[in-house]
């Protein structure tokens, strides 16, 4: 074999080739070594503070000025266009696509409005627009839809917050869900801003501080999606209903012992509790807590930019980024795990529509007992019964999630919620025979929202036209009086 010297002196033409060669892997060694260095110091430079964060900085844009990667997937919670089976971001009118609903809630605030949950930027725009703070509502309503409330609470102290009125407070909440809600500005670290999560778990002999890292990742959630009732009736005081544990039975056994009731049903005269939003709760009986996986895991999943990983602020449904927090962990298709995800979801709706029209049933079956006479002795384990299913139903109902959370546990609390309400109509038909009622009750035309609305006594046009008053006259002097104090105000989102 020649050499390379010997080579290069009868074909010169090799002696260029081989040099462009080598300046060619010199070079793109450089751009290499170049980018590593790049991206190792854009590593390092995660947390840089380009301009301090005061603690209690309600603002997001201005956390968006040190960590753009984050703020700007947040913003990304505007597009509300997402809709899977049974849920997503689109706005939807719950009571028009499930008129039931407002017989089920019939003397409760939420009969007159309930839309679907949309990206929390929009927090604001939506409590302020929704009918139901239409009625006196306490400034615990705030709780969990602003930045600000932190910053209000640490002014006010919590007791002085919650008994203050929602309308009270209106200048002074006007920044959506954001940054300042779970994390804290000289760290980045997690933090509780919201006192009722810190005082369950001190009730419960339990150190919030102790919660590792992963924890953390599901308490920050846990702040506000979670089962909740305003305690006292001046002081509203948000407290979390834990104290005998988690489950649908822990949680009645503690509202029945402090006789708690947030709505006496208009037609049936039954003490209702009304549940939130139990999503914690239900997700601590599922397969994904029992394996370790923390609620940011699936809704908040990591992404990467350049050589920066990071959490994407962009919470949302995992079906609309089924690649990013499906596919890490199971490696089957997106058509077949949507699959998996609908045929638990479908599943426990189908018991959930059971438990509605039961429902709806004994709630005119009971007013019609009422209105032909019937005792309130003979009504009592009725009422018990009905309150008992209304609870369990609306445990599923409310949860965000639940039915593929923890489609178990959801299927054996709406089992348990048909049954009750099943054993009231048992024993109202023997309250009715004997009171000279023919059996079966007819049920009236409640196929639609409106007509559901009317059978129960709501006044809409008056409602809305109060709101309309409200948003025309009592906003825009919340939001010119924040600005005088220096917070923004969403402009853009004022007519979304």
């Amino acid at each position: 074999m020649k050499k390379i010297s010997e080579l290069v002196k009868e074909r010169p033409w090799v002696g260029w080739a081989l040099y462009v060669v080598t300046i060619l892997v010199v070079f793109g060694l450089g751009v290499l070594g170049s980018s590593i260095i790049e991206r190792r110091q854009e590593s390092n430079q995660i947390i840089q503070n380009v301009k301090p964060i005061s603690d209690w900085e309600p603002n997001n844009e201005k956390w968006g000025e040190n960590y753009p990667r984050e703020y700007e997937t947040y913003l990304s919670t505007l597009d509300t266009s997402f809709a899977s089976k049974h849920g997503g971001s689109k706005n939807i009118d719950m009571l028009e696509k499930y008129p039931d609903l407002v017989v089920l809630w019939a003397g409760y605030a939420f009969s007159r409005d309930y839309n679907q949950g949309r990206g929390h930027y929009y927090a604001i725009r939506d409590i302020r627009k929704t009918l139901r703070t239409d009625v006196p509502q306490p400034a615990t309503c705030w709780a969990c839809k602003s930045t600000d409330v932190p910053r209000v609470i640490n002014q006010k102290g919590a007791g002085e917050f919650y008994k203050s009125q929602w309308k009270d407070l209106g200048s002074e909440i006007v920044n959506p869900i954001g940054c300042q809600d779970c994390h804290d500005p000289k760290t980045m670290n997690l933090r509780i801003t919201r006192p009722a999560l810190i005082e369950a778990f001190e009730r419960q002999g339990k150190d919030i501080k102790n919660s590792t890292h992963q924890e953390m990742r599901s308490l920050v959630c846990a702040q506000c999606h979670v089962e909740y009732y305003f305690k006292g009736k001046t002081e509203k005081y948000l407290t979390f209903p834990w104290d005998k544990g988690f489950t649908v039975e822990d949680m009645e056994k503690y509202y029945d012992e402090v006789g708690h009731v947030d709505f006496v049903h208009a037609l049936s005269k039954t003490p209702i509790v009304k549940a939130q939003h139990p999503d914690y709760e239900l997700f601590k009986m599922g397969i994904h807590n029992e394996r370790g996986v923390s609620c940011a895991e699936c809704h908040m999943p990591y992404k990467s930019d350049g050589g920066v990983k990071f959490t994407d602020h962009k919470i949302q449904s995992p079906l609309n980024n089924i690649s990013n927090s499906c596919q890490v962990c199971h490696r089957e298709s997106e058509d077949n795990l949507r699959k998996n995800v609908y045929d638990r979801q479908d599943k426990v709706l189908e018991l959930s529509d059971l438990a509605t029209k039961s429902l709806v049933k004994v709630h005119i079956e009971a007013k019609t007992a009422w209105d032909n006479g019937a005792t309130e002795e003979q009504m009592k384990p009725i009422l018990k019964l009905i309150r008992n299913a209304q609870w369990r139903w609306d445990f599923v109902a409310a949860s965000h999630g639940g039915s593929f959370h923890a489609p178990l546990e959801c299927a054996r609390i709406l089992g348990n919620a048909v049954q009750k309400s099943e054993e009231a109509r048992m024993l109202l038909t023997s309250v009715l025979i004997s009171l000279g009622v023919k059996v079966p009750v007819q049920i009236p035309d409640i196929t639609t929202k409106e007509k559901a609305q009317i059978y129960i006594g709501l006044d809409m046009e008056e409602l809305k036209r109060k709101k309309a008053e409200f948003l025309t006259n009592e906003v825009p002097v919340w939001d010119r009086t924040a600005e005088e104090r220096g917070s923004k105000v969403n402009y853009d989102m004022k007519n979304k």
